[in-house]
Protein backbone atom coordinates (compact mmCIF):
# COMPACT_ATOMS: atom_id res chain seq x y z
CA UNK A 1 0.00 0.00 0.00
CA UNK A 2 2.70 2.59 0.78
CA UNK A 3 4.30 1.87 -2.62
CA UNK A 4 1.45 2.56 -4.43
CA UNK A 5 0.64 5.40 -2.51
CA UNK A 6 4.46 6.64 -3.49
CA UNK A 7 3.67 6.07 -6.79
CA UNK A 8 0.76 7.76 -7.15
CA UNK A 9 1.91 10.78 -5.65
CA UNK A 10 4.55 11.19 -8.09
CA UNK A 11 3.21 9.97 -11.08
CA UNK A 12 0.16 12.54 -12.32
CA UNK A 13 -1.34 9.57 -14.77
CA UNK A 14 -2.10 7.06 -12.44
CA UNK A 15 -5.51 7.76 -11.17
CA UNK A 16 -5.07 6.11 -7.67
CA UNK A 17 -6.68 9.45 -6.39
CA UNK A 18 -9.93 8.53 -8.52
CA UNK A 19 -10.03 5.39 -7.78
CA UNK A 20 -10.55 5.77 -4.11
CA UNK A 21 -12.79 8.30 -4.50
CA UNK A 22 -14.89 5.86 -6.73
CA UNK A 23 -14.30 3.01 -4.12
CA UNK A 24 -15.23 5.33 -1.39
CA UNK A 25 -17.22 8.51 -2.37
CA UNK A 26 -18.90 8.36 -5.38
CA UNK A 27 -22.20 6.39 -4.86
CA UNK A 28 -22.99 9.03 -2.25
CA UNK A 29 -21.16 12.05 -3.80
CA UNK A 30 -21.36 11.13 -7.70
CA UNK A 31 -18.96 9.58 -9.65
CA UNK A 32 -18.71 13.38 -11.41
CA UNK A 33 -18.54 15.03 -7.86
CA UNK A 34 -21.68 16.59 -9.05
CA UNK A 35 -23.38 15.37 -5.56
CA UNK A 36 -26.33 13.18 -5.00
CA UNK A 37 -27.77 11.58 -1.68
CA UNK A 38 -24.54 13.57 -0.09
CA UNK A 39 -23.49 16.99 -1.26
CA UNK A 40 -21.20 18.47 -4.14
CA UNK A 41 -17.71 18.29 -4.22
CA UNK A 42 -16.06 20.75 -5.89
CA UNK A 43 -13.50 23.67 -4.70
CA UNK A 44 -16.48 25.87 -5.28
CA UNK A 45 -18.60 24.27 -2.54
CA UNK A 46 -15.93 23.85 -0.27
CA UNK A 47 -14.81 27.60 -0.13
CA UNK A 48 -15.85 27.58 3.65
CA UNK A 49 -14.77 24.62 4.76
CA UNK A 50 -10.80 24.56 5.83
CA UNK A 51 -8.33 21.12 4.20
CA UNK A 52 -7.91 20.35 8.17
CA UNK A 53 -12.01 20.40 8.91
CA UNK A 54 -12.02 18.09 5.43
CA UNK A 55 -10.00 15.38 6.57
CA UNK A 56 -11.43 15.32 10.27
CA UNK A 57 -15.02 14.62 8.45
CA UNK A 58 -13.56 11.94 6.42
CA UNK A 59 -11.89 10.19 9.37
CA UNK A 60 -14.52 10.44 11.85
CA UNK A 61 -17.63 12.03 10.33
CA UNK A 62 -20.09 14.10 12.60
CA UNK A 63 -23.31 13.33 14.49
CA UNK A 64 -26.39 13.29 12.57
CA UNK A 65 -25.16 13.04 9.48
CA UNK A 66 -25.35 9.48 7.59
CA UNK A 67 -21.95 9.48 6.18
CA UNK A 68 -19.61 7.31 8.04
CA UNK A 69 -16.00 7.82 9.43
CA UNK A 70 -13.51 5.76 7.46
CA UNK A 71 -10.53 6.32 10.02
CA UNK A 72 -11.21 2.40 10.54
CA UNK A 73 -10.89 1.65 6.31
CA UNK A 74 -8.23 4.47 5.18
CA UNK A 75 -4.76 5.52 6.09
CA UNK A 76 -4.06 9.03 6.74
CA UNK A 77 -2.31 9.65 3.41
CA UNK A 78 -5.03 8.22 1.79
CA UNK A 79 -7.64 10.46 3.55
CA UNK A 80 -4.86 13.31 2.32
CA UNK A 81 -5.11 11.99 -0.87
CA UNK A 82 -9.10 12.38 -0.81
CA UNK A 83 -8.90 16.26 0.10
CA UNK A 84 -6.79 17.13 -2.48
CA UNK A 85 -8.87 15.81 -4.96
CA UNK A 86 -12.03 17.38 -3.82
CA UNK A 87 -10.34 20.49 -3.52
CA UNK A 88 -9.24 20.12 -7.26
CA UNK A 89 -11.00 21.96 -9.92
CA UNK A 90 -13.19 18.90 -12.24
CA UNK A 91 -12.16 19.44 -16.24
CA UNK A 92 -13.87 19.70 -18.02
CA UNK A 93 -15.96 21.99 -15.93
CA UNK A 94 -19.33 20.43 -14.66
CA UNK A 95 -22.90 21.44 -16.77
CA UNK A 96 -25.99 21.79 -15.50
CA UNK A 97 -28.37 22.71 -17.75
CA UNK A 98 -31.96 22.50 -18.37
CA UNK A 99 -32.39 19.32 -18.61
CA UNK A 100 -30.43 18.17 -15.64
CA UNK A 101 -32.95 21.01 -13.70
CA UNK A 102 -35.77 19.15 -15.19
CA UNK A 103 -34.77 15.47 -14.53
CA UNK A 104 -34.13 16.52 -10.70
CA UNK A 105 -37.22 17.65 -9.65
CA UNK A 106 -38.94 15.81 -7.11
CA UNK A 107 -42.39 16.33 -5.71
CA UNK A 108 -43.33 14.96 -2.22
CA UNK A 109 -46.73 13.05 -1.46
CA UNK A 110 -48.50 15.81 0.99
CA UNK A 111 -51.48 15.57 3.19
CA UNK A 112 -53.13 19.03 2.92
CA UNK A 113 -55.29 20.94 5.47
CA UNK A 114 -56.40 24.54 4.98
CA UNK A 115 -55.14 25.42 8.18
CA UNK A 116 -52.21 24.86 11.04
CA UNK A 117 -52.06 22.06 12.32
CA UNK A 118 -50.62 23.30 15.81
CA UNK A 119 -51.75 25.90 18.16
CA UNK A 120 -48.94 27.99 17.52
CA UNK A 121 -49.25 32.03 15.67
CA UNK A 122 -48.32 31.17 12.12
CA UNK A 123 -47.06 34.40 11.57
CA UNK A 124 -45.04 34.70 14.52
CA UNK A 125 -42.77 31.56 13.59
CA UNK A 126 -38.99 31.30 13.64
CA UNK A 127 -37.72 29.05 10.86
CA UNK A 128 -33.87 28.06 12.67
CA UNK A 129 -31.40 26.74 10.10
CA UNK A 130 -29.15 24.33 12.14
CA UNK A 131 -25.83 24.04 10.22
CA UNK A 132 -24.45 21.76 12.67
CA UNK A 133 -25.68 18.85 12.14
CA UNK A 134 -27.98 20.02 8.83
CA UNK A 135 -31.62 20.40 9.99
CA UNK A 136 -34.17 23.29 10.52
CA UNK A 137 -36.45 23.70 13.60
CA UNK A 138 -39.61 25.84 13.70
CA UNK A 139 -40.09 27.95 16.53
CA UNK A 140 -43.06 29.12 18.29
CA UNK A 141 -42.36 32.74 18.89
CA UNK A 142 -44.62 33.18 21.78
CA UNK A 143 -44.16 30.52 24.02
CA UNK A 144 -40.17 30.07 22.42
CA UNK A 145 -40.38 26.57 22.04
CA UNK A 146 -39.87 24.18 19.27
CA UNK A 147 -42.90 22.87 17.50
CA UNK A 148 -40.74 20.59 14.69
CA UNK A 149 -37.24 19.84 13.26
CA UNK A 150 -36.61 17.90 10.26
CA UNK A 151 -33.43 17.00 8.25
CA UNK A 152 -32.36 19.83 5.57
CA UNK A 153 -30.11 19.49 2.48
CA UNK A 154 -26.33 20.00 2.70
CA UNK A 155 -25.59 23.51 4.51
CA UNK A 156 -28.25 25.76 3.58
CA UNK A 157 -27.92 29.09 2.65
CA UNK A 158 -28.62 31.00 6.14
CA UNK A 159 -31.55 33.16 4.02
CA UNK A 160 -34.91 30.76 3.68
CA UNK A 161 -37.85 32.88 1.59
CA UNK A 162 -41.32 33.15 1.95
CA UNK A 163 -44.40 33.02 -0.23
CA UNK A 164 -46.44 36.33 0.59
CA UNK A 165 -48.88 34.64 3.06
CA UNK A 166 -46.08 33.36 5.10
CA UNK A 167 -47.47 29.62 4.18
CA UNK A 168 -44.32 28.38 2.39
CA UNK A 169 -40.66 28.87 2.77
CA UNK A 170 -38.04 28.13 0.35
CA UNK A 171 -34.70 26.85 1.45
CA UNK A 172 -31.42 26.63 -1.27
CA UNK A 173 -28.45 25.07 -0.23
CA UNK A 174 -24.85 25.78 -1.28
CA UNK A 175 -24.91 23.21 -3.63
CA UNK A 176 -27.86 24.08 -5.58
CA UNK A 177 -30.88 22.63 -4.13
CA UNK A 178 -34.05 24.87 -3.66
CA UNK A 179 -36.69 22.94 -1.09
CA UNK A 180 -40.00 24.22 -0.32
CA UNK A 181 -41.67 23.76 2.93
CA UNK A 182 -45.27 23.53 3.54
CA UNK A 183 -44.95 25.34 7.39
CA UNK A 184 -48.81 25.08 7.65
CA UNK A 185 -48.74 21.07 7.56
CA UNK A 186 -44.90 20.60 8.35
CA UNK A 187 -44.02 18.58 5.27
CA UNK A 188 -41.57 19.26 2.24
CA UNK A 189 -43.05 19.64 -0.79
CA UNK A 190 -40.83 19.70 -3.87
CA UNK A 191 -37.15 20.13 -4.35
CA UNK A 192 -35.34 20.79 -7.59
CA UNK A 193 -31.35 21.11 -8.03
CA UNK A 194 -30.89 24.25 -10.24
CA UNK A 195 -27.24 24.74 -9.87
CA UNK A 196 -24.13 22.87 -8.60
CA UNK A 197 -23.07 25.96 -6.38
CA UNK A 198 -25.61 28.55 -5.66
CA UNK A 199 -25.30 31.93 -3.54
CA UNK A 200 -28.89 32.34 -2.54
CA UNK A 201 -32.77 32.61 -3.60
CA UNK A 202 -35.52 34.61 -3.87
CA UNK A 203 -39.29 34.78 -3.92
CA UNK A 204 -41.77 37.13 -6.24
CA UNK A 205 -43.89 39.23 -4.15
CA UNK A 206 -46.72 37.42 -5.39
CA UNK A 207 -45.34 34.19 -4.89
CA UNK A 208 -45.16 32.89 -8.60
CA UNK A 209 -41.62 32.94 -9.04
CA UNK A 210 -38.35 31.50 -7.44
CA UNK A 211 -35.30 33.26 -8.68
CA UNK A 212 -31.87 31.48 -8.28
CA UNK A 213 -28.14 33.03 -8.38
CA UNK A 214 -25.60 30.55 -9.27
CA UNK A 215 -21.89 30.57 -9.10
CA UNK A 216 -22.08 27.54 -11.24
CA UNK A 217 -23.05 26.79 -13.97
CA UNK A 218 -23.21 30.61 -14.60
CA UNK A 219 -26.67 31.35 -14.62
CA UNK A 220 -29.67 32.65 -12.80
CA UNK A 221 -32.42 30.57 -13.25
CA UNK A 222 -36.08 31.09 -12.79
CA UNK A 223 -38.74 28.59 -11.50
CA UNK A 224 -42.47 28.74 -11.01
CA UNK A 225 -44.00 28.31 -7.36
CA UNK A 226 -44.11 24.42 -7.75
CA UNK A 227 -40.24 24.50 -8.48
CA UNK A 228 -41.10 23.94 -12.14
CA UNK A 229 -38.52 25.31 -14.61
CA UNK A 230 -39.50 28.39 -16.31
CA UNK A 231 -35.93 29.37 -18.04
CA UNK A 232 -32.26 29.40 -17.09
CA UNK A 233 -30.66 32.53 -18.30
CA UNK A 234 -27.08 31.71 -18.94
CA UNK A 235 -24.67 34.86 -17.83
CA UNK A 236 -21.19 35.65 -18.27
CA UNK A 237 -20.23 35.89 -15.00
CA UNK A 238 -21.01 34.61 -11.26
CA UNK A 239 -24.23 35.36 -9.96
CA UNK A 240 -23.37 36.81 -6.63
CA UNK A 241 -27.44 37.72 -5.14
CA UNK A 242 -30.99 38.01 -6.52
CA UNK A 243 -33.03 39.66 -4.40
CA UNK A 244 -36.96 40.46 -5.06
CA UNK A 245 -37.73 44.01 -5.56
CA UNK A 246 -41.58 44.25 -4.38
CA UNK A 247 -42.58 47.48 -5.38
CA UNK A 248 -41.24 47.14 -9.10
CA UNK A 249 -42.81 43.41 -9.60
CA UNK A 250 -38.88 42.25 -10.53
CA UNK A 251 -35.87 40.71 -9.27
CA UNK A 252 -32.81 42.65 -8.99
CA UNK A 253 -29.59 40.31 -9.75
CA UNK A 254 -25.88 41.43 -8.77
CA UNK A 255 -23.05 39.87 -11.00
CA UNK A 256 -20.22 39.02 -9.51
CA UNK A 257 -17.24 39.61 -12.36
CA UNK A 258 -18.45 42.04 -14.51
CA UNK A 259 -20.21 45.77 -13.41
CA UNK A 260 -23.37 45.29 -14.66
CA UNK A 261 -26.55 45.26 -12.57
CA UNK A 262 -29.88 43.05 -14.05
CA UNK A 263 -33.49 43.88 -13.54
CA UNK A 264 -35.76 40.98 -14.17
CA UNK A 265 -39.12 42.10 -14.57
CA UNK A 266 -41.93 39.42 -13.12
CA UNK A 267 -45.21 42.12 -14.59
CA UNK A 268 -46.86 40.16 -17.98
CA UNK A 269 -46.76 43.78 -19.05
CA UNK A 270 -43.46 45.21 -18.79
CA UNK A 271 -42.57 47.32 -21.35
CA UNK A 272 -40.40 45.64 -24.18
CA UNK A 273 -36.62 45.81 -23.72
CA UNK A 274 -34.12 47.43 -26.63
CA UNK A 275 -31.60 45.59 -27.84
CA UNK A 276 -28.25 47.43 -25.66
CA UNK A 277 -29.91 46.78 -22.68
CA UNK A 278 -30.56 42.66 -23.10
CA UNK A 279 -28.01 40.62 -21.68
CA UNK A 280 -28.24 38.67 -25.28
CA UNK A 281 -25.55 40.69 -27.42
CA UNK A 282 -26.32 38.24 -30.81
CA UNK A 283 -29.59 40.88 -30.99
CA UNK A 284 -29.72 43.65 -33.62
CA UNK A 285 -29.43 47.16 -33.11
CA UNK A 286 -33.17 48.20 -33.09
CA UNK A 287 -34.60 44.89 -32.08
CA UNK A 288 -36.33 44.42 -29.02
CA UNK A 289 -37.18 41.59 -26.47
CA UNK A 290 -40.14 41.42 -24.28
CA UNK A 291 -39.48 42.63 -20.83
CA UNK A 292 -41.33 39.35 -19.15
CA UNK A 293 -38.76 36.87 -17.33
CA UNK A 294 -36.14 38.93 -19.75
CA UNK A 295 -32.95 40.84 -17.76
CA UNK A 296 -32.35 44.27 -18.42
CA UNK A 297 -28.72 45.18 -18.23
CA UNK A 298 -27.54 48.21 -16.59
CA UNK A 299 -24.13 48.69 -16.86
CA UNK A 300 -22.04 50.18 -14.03
CA UNK A 301 -18.66 51.56 -13.10
CA UNK A 302 -17.54 49.33 -10.90
CA UNK A 303 -18.79 45.29 -10.21
CA UNK A 304 -20.86 45.32 -7.24
CA UNK A 305 -20.90 41.73 -4.90
CA UNK A 306 -23.53 42.96 -2.58
CA UNK A 307 -26.30 45.70 -2.42
CA UNK A 308 -29.11 47.03 -0.27
CA UNK A 309 -32.44 49.08 -1.66
CA UNK A 310 -33.35 52.03 -0.70
CA UNK A 311 -37.13 52.95 0.91
CA UNK A 312 -39.62 53.04 -2.44
CA UNK A 313 -37.38 50.53 -4.46
CA UNK A 314 -35.82 52.90 -7.34
CA UNK A 315 -32.38 53.21 -5.83
CA UNK A 316 -29.70 50.62 -4.67
CA UNK A 317 -26.76 51.26 -2.85
CA UNK A 318 -23.85 48.63 -3.72
CA UNK A 319 -20.74 47.85 -2.84
CA UNK A 320 -17.37 46.17 -4.14
CA UNK A 321 -14.48 43.86 -2.99
CA UNK A 322 -11.76 46.38 -3.65
CA UNK A 323 -13.16 48.29 0.07
CA UNK A 324 -12.76 51.99 -1.63
CA UNK A 325 -16.42 52.96 -1.59
CA UNK A 326 -20.27 52.25 -2.96
CA UNK A 327 -21.99 52.89 -5.78
CA UNK A 328 -25.80 54.08 -5.38
CA UNK A 329 -27.65 52.98 -8.70
CA UNK A 330 -30.76 54.73 -9.77
CA UNK A 331 -33.10 51.45 -11.27
CA UNK A 332 -35.60 53.70 -13.51
CA UNK A 333 -32.43 55.71 -15.44
CA UNK A 334 -30.40 53.08 -15.39
CA UNK A 335 -27.12 54.63 -14.11
CA UNK A 336 -25.37 55.23 -11.27
CA UNK A 337 -26.36 58.80 -9.68
CA UNK A 338 -24.09 59.16 -6.31
CA UNK A 339 -20.69 57.54 -4.77
CA UNK A 340 -20.93 57.00 -0.93
CA UNK A 341 -17.57 56.93 1.29
CA UNK A 342 -17.29 53.40 2.39
CA UNK A 343 -14.31 51.77 3.04
CA UNK A 344 -13.99 48.34 4.07
CA UNK A 345 -16.38 45.76 2.78
CA UNK A 346 -20.14 46.23 4.28
CA UNK A 347 -22.36 43.62 4.34
CA UNK A 348 -25.20 45.58 2.71
CA UNK A 349 -27.40 42.61 2.54
CA UNK A 350 -27.41 42.82 6.11
CA UNK A 351 -28.74 46.23 6.16
CA UNK A 352 -31.36 47.85 7.81
CA UNK A 353 -33.08 51.39 8.16
CA UNK A 354 -34.93 53.66 10.34
CA UNK A 355 -35.99 57.11 11.13
CA UNK A 356 -33.58 59.26 12.68
CA UNK A 357 -33.98 63.40 13.20
CA UNK A 358 -37.14 63.00 10.76
CA UNK A 359 -34.76 61.75 8.00
CA UNK A 360 -34.09 58.12 6.89
CA UNK A 361 -31.32 56.20 6.90
CA UNK A 362 -29.75 52.89 6.76
CA UNK A 363 -26.84 50.38 8.65
CA UNK A 364 -24.51 47.96 7.79
CA UNK A 365 -22.04 46.47 9.66
CA UNK A 366 -18.45 45.65 7.95
CA UNK A 367 -16.73 42.08 7.21
CA UNK A 368 -13.38 44.25 7.37
CA UNK A 369 -14.17 47.09 9.81
CA UNK A 370 -15.01 47.13 13.06
CA UNK A 371 -17.90 50.20 12.27
CA UNK A 372 -21.47 50.52 11.79
CA UNK A 373 -21.57 52.82 8.90
CA UNK A 374 -25.11 54.92 8.87
CA UNK A 375 -25.98 56.43 5.83
CA UNK A 376 -28.51 58.90 4.84
CA UNK A 377 -31.04 57.90 1.63
CA UNK A 378 -31.83 61.31 0.86
CA UNK A 379 -28.42 62.88 -0.14
CA UNK A 380 -26.28 59.49 0.01
CA UNK A 381 -24.00 61.58 2.88
CA UNK A 382 -22.31 59.62 5.61
CA UNK A 383 -24.23 60.36 8.85
CA UNK A 384 -21.91 57.90 11.17
CA UNK A 385 -19.03 55.29 11.85
CA UNK A 386 -20.50 53.58 14.86
CA UNK A 387 -17.42 51.70 16.76
CA UNK A 388 -17.55 48.17 17.50
CA UNK A 389 -15.15 45.82 18.65
CA UNK A 390 -14.39 44.24 15.04
CA UNK A 391 -15.69 43.19 12.35
CA UNK A 392 -18.91 42.01 11.81
CA UNK A 393 -21.86 40.35 9.92
CA UNK A 394 -25.31 40.58 11.00
CA UNK A 395 -27.39 43.82 12.12
CA UNK A 396 -30.72 43.99 13.41
CA UNK A 397 -33.56 45.74 14.88
CA UNK A 398 -36.98 46.09 14.46
CA UNK A 399 -40.46 49.50 14.88
CA UNK A 400 -41.30 48.79 18.03
CA UNK A 401 -37.71 49.05 19.83
CA UNK A 402 -35.02 52.23 20.04
CA UNK A 403 -32.05 49.79 19.53
CA UNK A 404 -30.11 48.19 16.79
CA UNK A 405 -27.83 45.37 17.47
CA UNK A 406 -24.91 43.98 16.00
CA UNK A 407 -22.41 41.51 16.40
CA UNK A 408 -18.65 41.25 16.01
CA UNK A 409 -18.56 37.60 14.92
CA UNK A 410 -15.64 37.85 12.91
CA UNK A 411 -13.18 39.57 15.43
CA UNK A 412 -11.26 37.20 17.78
CA UNK A 413 -11.61 39.90 20.73
CA UNK A 414 -15.51 40.69 20.06
CA UNK A 415 -16.86 37.42 18.39
CA UNK A 416 -18.48 36.61 21.68
CA UNK A 417 -19.97 40.35 22.17
CA UNK A 418 -23.20 41.78 21.03
CA UNK A 419 -23.40 45.72 20.88
CA UNK A 420 -26.71 47.26 21.23
CA UNK A 421 -26.81 50.91 19.29
CA UNK A 422 -29.58 53.80 20.47
CA UNK A 423 -30.95 54.39 16.90
CA UNK A 424 -31.30 58.14 17.77
CA UNK A 425 -27.90 58.97 19.49
CA UNK A 426 -26.17 56.69 17.52
CA UNK A 427 -23.73 55.18 20.15
CA UNK A 428 -22.94 51.53 21.74
CA UNK A 429 -25.34 51.34 24.63
CA UNK A 430 -24.91 48.01 26.01
CA UNK A 431 -22.24 45.31 25.32
CA UNK A 432 -24.00 41.59 26.24
CA UNK A 433 -21.39 38.96 26.42
CA UNK A 434 -23.18 35.91 27.82
CA UNK A 435 -21.08 33.01 27.23
CA UNK A 436 -17.48 34.59 27.18
CA UNK A 437 -15.24 32.98 24.52
CA UNK A 438 -17.72 31.45 22.25
CA UNK A 439 -19.06 32.78 19.05
CA UNK A 440 -22.52 34.94 19.31
CA UNK A 441 -24.28 36.14 15.97
CA UNK A 442 -27.27 36.88 14.18
CA UNK A 443 -29.98 38.69 16.09
CA UNK A 444 -33.69 38.53 15.01
CA UNK A 445 -36.93 39.92 16.57
CA UNK A 446 -40.31 38.06 16.66
CA UNK A 447 -43.37 39.49 15.15
CA UNK A 448 -43.77 42.19 18.24
CA UNK A 449 -40.64 43.04 18.97
CA UNK A 450 -40.32 41.60 22.82
CA UNK A 451 -38.02 39.14 22.39
CA UNK A 452 -34.55 39.19 20.30
CA UNK A 453 -32.71 35.63 19.53
CA UNK A 454 -29.45 35.51 19.28
CA UNK A 455 -27.34 32.48 17.71
CA UNK A 456 -24.88 30.88 20.39
CA UNK A 457 -22.64 29.92 16.91
CA UNK A 458 -21.09 26.72 18.22
CA UNK A 459 -21.53 22.84 17.21
CA UNK A 460 -23.26 22.67 21.03
CA UNK A 461 -25.22 25.98 20.78
CA UNK A 462 -28.14 27.55 21.61
CA UNK A 463 -30.40 30.06 20.82
CA UNK A 464 -30.19 32.84 23.60
CA UNK A 465 -33.56 34.86 24.24
CA UNK A 466 -33.27 38.62 25.81
CA UNK A 467 -35.61 41.14 26.85
CA UNK A 468 -35.76 43.69 23.88
CA UNK A 469 -36.81 46.44 26.30
CA UNK A 470 -34.60 45.22 29.38
CA UNK A 471 -31.77 43.19 27.64
CA UNK A 472 -31.86 40.61 30.25
CA UNK A 473 -31.58 37.49 29.65
CA UNK A 474 -34.76 35.32 29.37
CA UNK A 475 -33.95 31.60 28.52
CA UNK A 476 -31.73 29.59 26.31
CA UNK A 477 -33.25 27.23 23.59
CA UNK A 478 -30.28 24.35 22.88
CA UNK A 479 -29.82 24.10 18.65
CA UNK A 480 -27.03 22.51 16.65
CA UNK A 481 -24.87 25.49 15.69
CA UNK A 482 -27.77 27.71 14.82
CA UNK A 483 -26.92 30.00 11.86
CA UNK A 484 -30.13 31.91 11.36
CA UNK A 485 -33.44 32.10 12.42
CA UNK A 486 -35.61 34.04 10.31
CA UNK A 487 -39.24 35.58 11.95
CA UNK A 488 -42.24 35.00 8.94
CA UNK A 489 -43.87 37.79 10.02
CA UNK A 490 -41.21 40.28 9.81
CA UNK A 491 -39.99 38.74 6.54
CA UNK A 492 -43.27 39.03 4.68
CA UNK A 493 -44.05 42.27 6.10
CA UNK A 494 -40.26 43.68 5.18
CA UNK A 495 -39.55 45.18 8.48
CA UNK A 496 -37.51 48.09 8.64
CA UNK A 497 -35.22 46.26 10.81
CA UNK A 498 -34.87 43.12 8.84
CA UNK A 499 -32.73 42.10 5.34
CA UNK A 500 -34.81 41.81 2.89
Amino acid sequence: MKWLLFIALLLPGISFSKDLFQENCASCHGANRLGGMGPALLPENLSRLKKADAAAMIRNSRPGVQMPGFQEKLQPSEIAILVDLIYSPVSPAPAWGEAEIRASRVVYKTTRSEKPRFAADPLNLFIVVEGGDHHVTILDGDRLEPIHRFASRYALHGGPKFTPDGRYVFFASRDGWISKFDLWNLQMVAEVRAGINTRNAAVSADGKYVAVANYLPHSLVLLDENLKLVKSIPTLSRVSAVYDAAPRRSFVVALKDVPELWEVSYDPRAEPIAAGLVHDFRLKEGAFVPGFLNPRRTVLQDVLDDFFFAPGYRELIGAQRDGKRGQVVQLDVRRVIASVELTGLPHLGSGISWEWRGRRVMATPNLREGVVSVIDVADWKLVKQVPTLGPGFFLRSHEATPYAWVDSMMSPQGRDTLQVIDKQTLEVVARLRPEPGKTLAHVEFDRYGRYVLASLWEQDGALIVFDARTLAEVKRIPMKKPIGKYNVYNKITRSDGTSH
